[in-house]
């Protein structure tokens, strides 16, 4: 799995029918920086209004996931939210001019090619994986569903359908790699059973539905009157209903279904907001099932120290020690920031190593050495300075200097063995060189430092 954070080179666009509105729309995947996420934009609407791509803004669940923010709705997103996770990009606006993204052929095979022909971009930030840290479980006894959770050390996914269907039968489908989306999944067409297109027809659904952006398994016989009325939904004449697949579809795969489900699944999860570790195991899984599963491990990232960033040493850095002292000027024995593991726009992310060795320890304390404080804020300092500095094109020839701290307080002591994790955010947009930034500092799960800094950032040559 991917180590750095990815978005597209260039803007891609696709367009169509959505598949429960009917409207015609063009969606167009825009890229995006560091940390941005999935975001939906209605550009038809005023004031281009944005809704993030996360579980607390699902409003609906009816054959089809349905986010809104405000005034801003955008329906059936799982299989958009699918293919951007399936090719491992973190960062996508996705703009739309109507309130569905255009269904295609009923996967994700589009989205994926549209993707693929910009290409993908690394980014300068390190995956924010959740690893699941133990099991857990979502169960719908009334309709028999049930979704587990286990730790693993990348992402899998197995999904088995039941529908007592002689047509359908009981599937099974299973990726044990995200790089399989792509050849395994992404071709999988959304599936409907024939006695229960009447019924969505009549609650308003499926107004875009057609025999050629979704297999239609037929599993009755039907009259001249439903056979005419089925020609009504779909609006096309000489339709064929022999027993099977509505006019004589073939399958892609034998279990094409179940595949879908999977595909569904990935969508739908991916609105629990980060990149997920773990294996996912699912029996007759649905979107309102996926929706709640994503609730219960959003739930559980936000009880797993979620405001403290994830450092993982095996990951290379995003800056080493050599790339830090071309950006700052400190050395030793004031350069106090060892490697930035994490940086965007508006968030930086790095480590101190705290060694005895270090000479503020020979007068501090003697016999009991503690990390002094003052130092703690000049780390933090420092890798603010590295957070705006890379908002210059030229960070080389530019001094930060800072103007004021607040708000410190000093929660822990630090000794040496210890390693500070550090983390600076934006507070506002950098505005005529002057800037503000929440800074924290974590050795493990515990916050020992904590304060806000405001620098300035001045020319060299001025």
């Amino acid at each position: 799995m991917n180590t750095k954070q990815h978005t597209i080179k260039g803007s891609v666009a696709v367009a169509g029918v959505g598949l429960h509105t009917g409207q015609i729309a063009t969606m167009t995947f825009v890229p995006a920086e560091a940390g941005h996420g999935y975001k939906f934009q209605r550009v038809d609407l005023e004031g281009m209004p944005v809704v993030e791509a996360d579980v607390d803004y699902v409003v609906d669940t009816s054959r089809g996931t349905t986010l809104q923010k405000g005034e801003a709705r955008v329906n059936t997103v799982e299989h958009v939210l699918a293919a951007l996770v399936g090719l491992q990009i973190d960062n996508v606006m996705v703009q739309l001019d109507g309130p569905e993204p255009p269904i295609m052929d009923g996967s994700s095979m589009a989205f994926v090619e549209a993707l693929k022909s910009v290409g993908l971009e690394e980014q300068n930030a390190l995956r924010n994986y959740f690893e699941i840290p133990k099991s857990i479980y979502y169960s719908d006894k009334s309709k028999d569903i049930d979704i587990a959770a286990m730790p693993a050390d990348d992402y899998r996914l197995t999904v088995m359908v039941d529908y007592n269907s002689q047509i359908l039968g009981s599937q099974h489908a299973s990726i044990t790699h995200i790089k399989q989306f792509e050849k395994e999944i992404s071709t999988c067409r959304t599936f409907v059973f024939l006695h229960e297109l009447e019924a969505l027809y009549n609650q308003g659904l499926i107004r875009g539905g057609d025999v050629d952006n979704a297999v239609v398994i037929v599993d009755r016989e039907l009259s001249p009157e439903q056979m005419e009325n089925l020609e009504k939904i779909f609006n096309k004449k000489d339709i064929v209903a022999n027993q099977g697949f509505l006019n004589n579809v073939e399958l892609r795969y034998k279990n094409e279904p179940a595949r879908h489900k999977l595909l569904d699944v990935i969508g739908d999860l991916a609105l629990a907001g980060r990149p997920l570790k773990g294996q996912i195991m699912a029996a007759r899984p649905g979107h309102a099932a996926n929706v709640a599963f994503a609730r219960k491990l959003k739930k559980m990232m936000q009880e797993s120290h979620s405001n403290i960033p994830h450092y993982d040493p095996k990951m290379p850095a995003v800056k080493d020690i050599k790339q830090i002292q071309e950006m700052l000027p400190h050395r030793y024995p004031f350069l106090m920031v060892d490697k930035i593991f994490h940086l965007d726009s508006k968030y930086v992310a790095g480590i101190k190593n705290v060694s005895l060795n270090e000479p503020q320890f020979t007068g501090h304390f003697p016999g009991n050495p503690v990390f002094p404080g003052v130092l703690m804020i000049e780390a933090l300092a420092q890798t603010g300075g590295i957070l705006v500095l890379s908002n210059y094109e030229d960070p080389e020839n530019h001094w930060t200097y800072f103007l004021g701290i607040d708000k410190v307080k000093f929660r822990q002591m630090v000794t040496p063995g210890d390693t500070l994790i550090l983390q600076c955010e934006l507070l506002a947009p950098i505005k005529r060189g002057i800037a503000k930034m929440k800074g924290e500092a974590y050795v493990g799960n515990n916050l020992v430092c904590e304060g806000e800094m405001i620098a300035r950032i001045v020319r060299k040559d001025s």
